[in-house]
């Protein structure tokens, strides 16, 4: 991992009478030139433009003297900040929201605006990691020269890059994603898949970046706890659909969702749909061939055609995978050269990091699948698909996550209980009690759904244990939420856990090959 790569080697940076000129904000002090943008002090480097930003708790105008020791000539902070940076001696522009034009100050200063990389943000609250995979698999094949950023990891061409205190974010905050697009353009990459979400969007960390396509995925409960109600929900992704964000749109049109942002929309987009009757431009057919293969056709109003598999479960990812190749033809790529590029086989072959991740696909045991997906409505289309190509029971493993929508947790349950065995364990409980949360998805079980089997187990691993010692080389299991992660987080601290070695573990441990 190269921590540089999320910067350019050779910045051009800006003034700052001239940065102070765009932003619209007053300054009169030394003239210096600013050739990088950090709000983290700590990684402050030579000429960089400090943004000290308001807190929860405390003001990032506290950490100006450590940002000026690391390198830092000038800062961009509010009113109360700009003391603080002042006695760092730091030259300083004033504005009273300085997180509102982070985004327009990274662009000034990385040029970002001239980078050549085309674009490509995907939001909905299931798919976005997904569909960037499966873009990165087309990429690929075309042989372009591609970039990505999610939740995942970042990359730059074939090169993985620090992702520093914004790692866990989907989406980095806009001085990062500026600077990681701008390197990008240094490395002649030729297109770059990036997951935008929900709070990315209301925070302002897209801010300064035209996405050349934008894709919604979908829209069903989570982050209620943010937004309120999923009109909030919806109206938060919104703004990525108009013309300060993105050139053009695709979207499904088969819920609601869909058609609203097809009407409400600023931008053109292009429709899809499931529904062979339905007015889109698009129209999209699916099979699910087995557990390892899944086919798809596109049939556009103008008659052209499109046949490829995936090597992924599921119709919704097919649909992902649609959604990708829809979006390289509003980049300009025609459908023969994307399947000429797919091969004799037709087939897109992604590597999805913890995304229906089959354990043990060599092992003589139950089928175990890791997933990432954490809300209702994936478990559900994720059950529906593993049930019918499931031979003998279909066992869930699950939990909620602490301090975030408790109110998608009884539906986590219903849907958790299209399994035959369902197994509630803890999954990230932050600062909140685990049992509570434990509780209330064993409520919803036994009052609900009394003929489903059940268990409570606090303990991840023991959880899996539990379901590997009831399960036989018939079953499948499904373990909802962990996928790729490493961790959880438990009062504050994150805890090392890997939930695919806690699954070896126990195929190991009940005699299973693994």
């Amino acid at each position: 991992m190269t921590e540089n790569l999320a910067e350019p080697i050779n910045p051009t940076g800006i003034t700052l009478t001239d940065l102070a000129h765009k932003l619209g904000v007053q300054y009169e002090g030394p003239e210096v030139r600013v050739t990088s943008v950090t709000s983290a002090s700590d990684i402050a480097t030579d000429g960089a433009l400090f943004v000290a930003l308001p807190g929860a708790k405390t003001h990032g105008a506290e950490y100006a003297d450590r940002a000026a020791k690391a390198g830092a000539t000038a800062a961009l902070t509010d009113e109360t900040g700009a003391e603080r940076t002042r006695a760092a001696g730091l030259a300083t522009l004033v504005h009273p929201a300085p997180r509102e034009i982070m985004g327009e100050a990274s662009r000034a200063v990385y040029h970002t605006d001239a980078a050549a990389t085309k674009l490509i943000g995907v939001t909905g609250t299931n798919g976005k990691t997904t569909t960037t995979y499966l873009l990165q698999a087309l990429f690929n094949a075309l042989e372009l020269r591609s970039g990505l950023s999610g939740t995942v990891e970042r990359r730059v061409g074939d090169e993985g890059v620090e992702t520093r205190e914004s790692g866990r974010l989907t989406t980095p905050e806009a001085d990062y994603l500026h600077g990681l697009v701008a390197r990008m353009g240094e490395e002649e990459v030729e297109v770059a898949a990036i997951e935008v979400s929900a709070q990315a969007i209301t925070h302002h960390r897209i801010d300064g970046l035209l996405f050349d396509v934008a894709i919604f995925t979908n829209l069903s409960q989570d982050h209620l706890d943010d937004y309120g109600t999923l009109d909030n929900y919806f109206n938060a992704k919104l703004p990525l659909f108009t013309p300060e964000h993105a050139a053009r749109g695709i979207t499904l049109i088969d819920d609601e969702w869909g058609q609203k942002l097809a009407r409400e929309a600023t931008i053109p987009m292009t429709t899809v749909s499931g529904n062979a009757e339905a007015d889109a431009d698009w129209h999209l057919k699916t099979e699910e061939l087995d557990l390892e293969h899944t086919a798809f056709d596109l049939v556009h109003r103008d008659g052209r055609t499109f046949h490829a598999t995936v090597n992924q479960p599921g119709w919704f990812v097919a649909l992902d995978a649609a959604l990708s190749v829809i979006a390289l033809t509003e980049l300009g790529h025609d459908l023969e050269r994307i399947e000429k590029a797919l091969g004799q086989s037709g087939e897109i072959d992604a590597n999805l990091p913890g995304r229906l991740d089959l354990v043990n696909p060599d092992g003589n045991g139950p089928r175990v699948y890791v997933d990432y997906g954490h809300t209702p409505e994936s478990f559900r289309v994720v059950l529906s698909t593993l049930r019918g190509f499931t031979e003998g029971r279909l066992f869930m493993i699950f939990g909620a996550d602490g301090d975030r929508d408790a109110t998608k947790r009884p539906d986590m349950a219903r849907s958790a209980a299209l399994a035959d065995v369902v197994v509630v364990t803890d999954y990230n409980p932050r600062f909140e009690d685990p049992d509570a949360i434990r509780a209330t998805l064993m409520q919803t079980l036994r009052e609900e759904f009394p003929d489903v089997e059940s268990y409570e187990i606090a303990d991840s691993a023991e959880g899996i244990d539990k379901a590997v010692s009831l399960a036989t080389s018939q079953d499948i299991i499904f373990v909802g939420g962990h996928g790729h992660r490493k961790d959880v987080e438990v009062a504050g601290k994150l805890i090392p856990y890997s939930v695919k070695d806690a699954v070896r573990q126990a195929l190991k441990r009940h005699g299973f090959r693994c």
